[in-house]
C-alpha cells in the first residue's frame, strides 16, 4: 500500500511511527516530573550505524564524576569501549543471555565498577549507592543529548574484569549501553512485542511505606 509513496512522504511517516513510539513510553506519572525523567527509558533496539562523539562521551562521563559521593569518596571506576573496540568486545563477549544479542548495535558499552576501600584500607560502605548516582547522571546526561542508555546486571563479572585487565581492589556492578534508538520493527516476535510494551512501576503507595501524603 505505501510501495508507491514519494521518499520524502516515506521518510516522514518513518519519522512520525518513531515519535509516536518514544511519546507511548513516556511514564505516567502522578505529578508532572521533568521530561528527561519521565521519558527515560532503556531500548534494547539501537541504530547500529550511529556513533559516539568524543564531546558527548565527555559529557556523560562529567556528569558522573560530578556525581555525589559520600565523604567525596569517590568510588566509582569506569571501563569505556566504543563499538568496535578492544574494550568493547572485551564487554560485550562477557555479557549473558539476550544481551549478547542486541549489544553489538550499541554506540558504547561502560563497566562501571566500584573500589571497596580507601586507600587506608578503610571499608566503602556507599560505593553501591554512590555509582548508582553516578549511573543515574550519565542517564539523564545521555538522555539530554538525545541518546538512550540500558543498564545491564546480566554479566559475567569476574570475567570481565579479568578481560579489562581491571585491578583485583574492584568489584562489578552495572554494563551501561549507550546509543541512539532505533525503531521497534527491527526486532521481531518476543523481542519486538517487549520493546513496545507499556512501561509499568509499582504504586507510590506500595513503595512510601510512610509519609505518603493523603
Amino acid at each position: 500500500m505505501t510501495a508507491g509513496l514519494p521518499s520524502v512522504l516515506m521518510n516522514e511517516m518513518n519519522s512520525t511511527l518513531e515519535r509516536i513510539q518514544k511519546m507511548d513510553k513516556r511514564a505516567i506519572t502522578a505529578v508532572p516530573i521533568h521530561p528527561l525523567l519521565s521519558d527515560r527509558w532503556s531500548p534494547r533496539s539501537f541504530d547500529e550505524h550511529a556513533t559516539l562523539s568524543d564531546h558527548d562521551l565527555f559529557a556523560i562521563l562529567e556528569a558522573a564524576r560530578w556525581a555525589p559521593s559520600a565523604n567525596n569518596v569517590q568510588p566509582w571506576r569506569f571501563f569505556v569501549g566504543l563499538r568496535g573496540d578492544e574494550p568493547f568486545n572485551a564487554i560485550q563477549k562477557n555479557l549473558m543471555g539476550f544481551n549478547q544479542s542486541w549489544t553489538p548495535n550499541v554506540s558504547a558499552l561502560i563497566l562501571i565498577a566500584v573500589t571497596r576501600e580507601t586507600p587506608d584500607g578503610k571499608r566503602i560502605r556507599s560505593g553501591s549507592l554512590d555509582a548508582g548516582l553516578a549511573i543515574s547522571s550519565m542517564s539523564i546526561q545521555a538522555q539530554a543529548l538525545g541518546l538512550h542508555t540500558h543498564p545491564m546486571a546480566g554479566f559475567h563479572h569476574e570475567e570481565i574484569l579479568a578481560s579489562l585487565d581491571a585491578p583485583t581492589n574492584l568489584e562489578a556492578l552495572v554494563v551501561l549501553a549507550i546509543g541512539t534508538q532505533a525503531p521497534a520493527e527491527n526486532f521481531e516476535g518476543e523481542a519486538y512485542e517487549r520493546e513496545i510494551a507499556d512501561r509499568t512501576r509499582m504504586p507510590l503507595a506500595e513503595i512510601v511505606l510512610a509519609g505518603l501524603p493523603a
